[in-house]
């Protein structure tokens, strides 16, 4: 039920309440017989004020000295409560109808001269269109501080992070973990969102954003954020710049992004205030018990928020989830078919073998020949890999995660190169074997010694190209004494060719460990 008599009340002193210092001054001047009008200058307030105050006062029948003990707001309290006011049934019919005017004013083409017309239709002898409209002004003032401006259904979501943390702890070690609270809200409804999230930054912000339009089931036509770096790169009172990850995900969902002015907190005071609401609603309520992991404590906030949205508004007969149901939700956007992919970001040249190389995975992957040595930028998801050149896409790739392979396009590699798109250890290790055990042997141990892939490719290329120089016999056996000495490179099978090492008998094969002539090597009669 409305309280018409505290609401009219509040309406008629809105204009004329002063401080209780002032009303404490009146009556103590009054009842030392200071005249009305010396109190008026003294109090510095209107005569009619003073005269009001004093007649109250004589009204309550109590002694100024017990009214003196009383706090500013009881003392407050004692005098609004005497000032009743009993409105006629023209002010009551109107005031009845504020709650669904409010609601129907969040529809879009709704205004207040519509809603004031279809008051006139059910009260032909209603009140005119000003004072209608001014006296809905005062209505919402009372009854919602943050809602004065009317939020259409479906045109903005609002996100906050709130300023207190909430955490969880480790169930093992009892290490505590703080974690941040995203917020997000719809203007129209009051529908609210609340996620914990380790940190602010660009991946969890815009996967907590995502959580809220699929929660809400529906995209506005705009979000409203703070000047976040998750969201906004540099911040202006006319355009600010948007990172390109958040620029995607706006895109995505068919929406705008309008972030707020920097430090004006009234340009998101809707979700300012919800945020003090879930202070004292869903912190209140989680804290009271321990969370061991980030799910859990997702599941507690969600329990609470459920409770929170299905509480019935202050003043209204119905809640925001019902709100919701009835204005809102067929005014959001249809969501599309697929979720949004966060795709991350690098610059990286292309190396000589047409290929570039995505480190986190340490895999590679082929670019157009012409781009060798140009510096691209390189967008990946969990699913695919596309590499821009001036803001064209040059080369789109499955992503593999297998470390240190490659992933080629025959067409993007220049023809001399193209037949490198053969290798691997396998082809490598078949090779070898045609030239003769010890060399498969050899080749097998050089592709493991490689910290780079391509580089024991090269080794193996180089150490294979001498069985057409010198002939596998050779070749073999520089492989089988490189391997006795435990010394694995392309240069050690260069050395021992071209020194003809391989055609003397190792150690283990002569019984001697004399070692080969050699022209440093300065012998026994040196040190005679």
């Amino acid at each position: 039920m409305i309280d018409y008599c505290w609401l009219l009340t509040k309406l008629i002193m809105k204009n004329n309440c002063i401080t209780m210092n002032k009303v404490r001054t009146i009556l103590a001047l009054y009842t030392t017989g200071v005249s009305k009008k010396m109190i008026s200058v003294r109090a510095d307030v209107t005569r009619n004020t003073v005269k009001r105050y004093i007649r109250l006062y004589i009204a309550m029948n109590v002694p100024f000295e017990e009214l003196s003990k009383l706090s500013d707001s009881e003392l407050e309290k004692a005098f609004i409560g005497k000032e009743h006011v009993e409105p006629d049934e023209r002010t009551r019919q109107m005031i009845s109808l504020f709650p669904e005017v409010e609601k129907a004013l969040k529809k879009k083409g709704e205004t207040r001269i519509t809603m004031w017309k279809k008051y006139l239709s059910l009260f032909p002898d209603g009140f005119s269109y000003s004072h209608f409209k001014r006296t809905y002004r005062q209505w919402l003032q009372q009854y919602n501080t943050v809602m004065h401006i009317e939020h259409k259904a479906g045109d903005k979501m609002y996100v906050d992070y709130a300023g207190d943390k909430l955490s969880y702890f480790d169930p093992v070690s009892g290490e505590e973990t703080t974690v941040e609270i995203f917020v997000a809200i719809l203007g129209a409804s009051q529908l609210t969102y609340v996620e914990a999230t380790m940190t602010q930054q660009k991946e969890d912000f815009i996967i907590a954003c995502e959580n809220a339009i699929h929660y809400f089931g529906g995209a506005p036509l705009a979000i409203v954020t703070d000047n976040l770096k998750s969201a906004v790169t540099k911040s202006d009172k006319y355009e600010p710049t948007l990172n390109e990850s958040f620029s995607d995900f706006v895109n995505h969902y068919s929406m705008t992004a309008l972030p707020a002015k920097p430090y004006r907190p009234r340009y998101k005071a809707l979700v300012e205030g919800m945020v003090k609401i879930i202070y004292t609603t869903i912190y209140a309520a989680i804290r009271k018990d321990e969370c061991f992991s980030l799910e859990e404590l997702n599941n507690a906030i969600m329990e609470q928020l459920e409770m929170h949205n299905n509480r019935f508004l202050l003043g209204r007969k119905y809640s925001r989830r019902q709100l919701f149901e009835e204005v809102e939700k067929k005014e959001l956007q249809p969501l599309p078919i697929c979720r949004y992919e966060l795709k991350r970001k690098k610059v990286v040249t292309v190396m000589k073998n047409s290929h570039i190389n995505l480190s986190e995975d340490k895999h590679y992957y082929s670019v157009p020949f012409k781009y060798v040595g140009k510096k691209v930028i390189l967008l990946y998801n969990m699913n695919d890999v596309e590499v821009f050149y001036h803001y064209e896409c040059i080369a789109k790739h499955r992503r593999s995660r297998k470390m240190f392979g490659y992933t080629t396009q025959e067409d993007h590699l220049a023809s001399k190169h193209r037949f490198n798109t053969d290798w691997s250890p396998e082809k490598f290790i078949e090779r070898a074997g045609f030239v003769g055990p010890d060399t498969k042997e050899y080749i097998a141990i050089v592709l493991t010694m490689k910290q780079h892939p391509e580089q024991a490719y090269k080794s193996c290329q180089g150490i294979l190209s001498f069985a057409h120089k010198t002939g596998s016999e050779r070749l073999n056996s520089a492989c089988k004494r490189a391997a006795y000495y435990k010394d694995y490179s392309y240069k050690t099978i260069k050395t021992i060719l071209e020194r003809k090492l391989d055609q003397l008998p190792l150690d283990n094969e002569s019984g001697s460990s004399q070692m080969p002539d050699h022209g440093n090597i300065r012998g026994n009669a040196y040190y005679k």
